[in-house]
């Protein structure tokens, strides 16, 4: 459910600019749809659990600034740029961590789920810093290097997929820490 609700406003981009009525204005019409599940999301959230998460208000003050602007001025870059606008405010977040509070953000999301030696939160932490910063360039490079509907599928797709290739990474680096519990002796 949460997945569904966490990637919402992405979906009702897609569906919205590949319905074929809309094909002429698909842009602006997903900018308008994403806006809407936005602010349709945060609200969920907000009914569901009574506080919304950072990351749904920063997601969703980009979405209103950037797509406005895109449907403001009838200009589909500012929306292109709403993808990086985001890695890279995560980027800042998760790079500010280290060095405000005791723990970095990637410690305090993980610490009750796995038990890691300290010095591996700062290089995991860091390491997410790096595919946001990345992901944004990578964005970047498709948005105004390829077709308008190559890039709203890499948005869906493709986003989404580095995204899990980059977890499942992760997992795979934090697999040696997670211990089993023994087994019970008869």
């Amino acid at each position: 459910m949460k997945f569904l609700v966490d990637f919402f406003p992405v979906l009702a981009f897609f569906i919205a600019y590949f319905i074929p009525d809309n094909r002429s204005q698909g842009i602006y019409w997903a900018t308008s749809a994403a806006i809407v599940a936005s602010i349709i999301q945060v609200t969920i959230i907000w009914l569901m659990y009574k506080k919304v998460e950072k990351m749904h208000l920063i997601t969703l003050a980009i979405i209103l600034i950037l797509g406005s602007t895109t449907l403001l001025l009838q200009d589909k870059r500012f929306i292109m740029w709403k993808p990086t606008v985001v890695n890279w405010a995560f980027a800042v977040v998760f790079l500010s961590s280290q060095y405000i509070g005791k723990k970095n953000i990637i410690q305090r999301m993980m610490e009750e789920n796995i038990q890691v030696p300290d010095t591996v939160w700062k290089p995991l932490n860091f390491s997410w810093v790096i595919f946001f910063l990345l992901m944004g360039i990578i964005n970047l490079y498709v948005a105004f290097n390829f077709s308008e509907e190559i890039w709203v599928k890499f948005k869906m797709f493709g986003m989404l997929g580095l995204t899990f290739i980059f977890a499942i990474g992760q997992s795979l680096a934090l697999a040696k820490y997670i211990k089993l519990p023994e087994e019970e002796k008869e």
